[in-house]
């Protein structure tokens, strides 16, 4: 895309007619892409881990949208219950989401451990996306283009796998496991793109990043450095989160999103601008660590996917 041709939300086609799940809706990214999605039509599952801030956005959109077609439902992503009863009441209700958009995160917090006993990082901004993904694909695969978007960071690029101590128990850092937990989901996109193009899935896996956004994402950090440096010394730089969305939006609704593409914003240092395919990490592409992170990610979950194992 050049710049004379920069991709905004106002090239995003009719969406009337489609389902969509966003984890984080509340707020930052997930509010800025369930506006944009509800503007043009599409139907909006608002998935949030309070209610009460969900109803308020949601309310937000529909003072300025009054057809606005909002849902505002419970999920705790840290939580593996939670996400279980999530999956099943759209299951039972005959919900179909025709593209599932993994945007919530929770970014440097002190060492916490889920419902389950897993890193919270890991547990909220993986394991939760890993499992609602395996528990609503053959819903999405019945869908209208149907699409699972994982948002990983530019931090990706310097993020590994602790696969000797994923909960941190021996060494942990609130940063080094943000960015273990944005490696994985950009392992994790990328090999559910590749086991999806196996099996010639109609289903596209994308992976998008905001590049520097000013959400509650950095201020809410518990972490003071954190808090400072991205919450006040670097907020100038930041983009809004209008913009900031603009790359999960591209990859979930333009025909020229084609599975297994990474889309990021285009400018200097991928920190701003309109979206673009960008370069995934070689390490986050690796087939091996994918289908090591695959198989943990599937025995901590108890999720098995309806796919082959490739």
């Amino acid at each position: 895309m050049t710049q004379q041709h920069a991709w905004t939300a106002e090239r995003i086609p009719d969406q009337t007619g489609r389902v969509f799940v966003v984890t984080g809706a509340n707020s930052g990214l997930g509010l800025a892409t369930t506006r944009a999605v509800a503007r043009k039509g599409g139907r909006v599952i608002l998935a949030v881990r309070d209610e009460a801030r969900g109803r308020r956005a949601a309310t937000e959109i529909t003072a300025d949208q009054p057809h606005a077609d909002l849902e505002v439902r419970r999920l705790d992503l840290a939580d593996l219950d939670s996400v279980h009863a999530f999956a099943d009441r759209l299951r039972s209700e005959g919900v179909r989401p025709d593209v599932l958009i993994n945007n919530a995160g929770v970014m440097a917090p002190p060492r916490t451990l889920s419902a389950q006993g897993h890193e919270i990082q890991f547990a909220a901004n993986h394991l939760g996306h890993f499992a609602l993904t395996g528990l609503l694909l053959d819903l999405v695969a019945a869908g209208k283009d149907p699409r699972v978007v994982t948002v990983s960071s530019i931090n990706h690029r310097r993020g590994r796998i602790f696969f000797d101590d994923l909960s941190g128990e021996r060494r942990y850092s609130p940063m080094g496991f943000y960015n273990q937990s944005k490696f994985a989901n950009a392992v994790f996109g990328q090999e559910l793109h590749r086991r999806l193009a196996a099996t010639e899935s109609p289903v596209r896996s994308l992976l998008a990043h905001p590049g520097y956004t000013a959400t509650n994402l950095q201020t809410s950090s518990p972490v003071g450095m954190v808090k400072l440096l991205f919450g006040r010394v670097l907020t100038p730089l930041a983009q809004a989160p209008d913009q900031g969305a603009l790359p999960q939006l591209f990859a979930a609704t333009d025909a020229d999103a084609h599975s297994g593409r990474f889309i990021g914003p285009g400018g200097m240092g991928e920190l701003r601008g309109a979206p673009e395919t960008v370069r995934l990490a070689p390490s986050a592409a690796d087939v091996e660590t994918g289908r090591r992170l695959w198989d943990v990610s599937e025995r901590l979950t108890g999720v098995r996917f309806p796919l082959p194992n490739v």
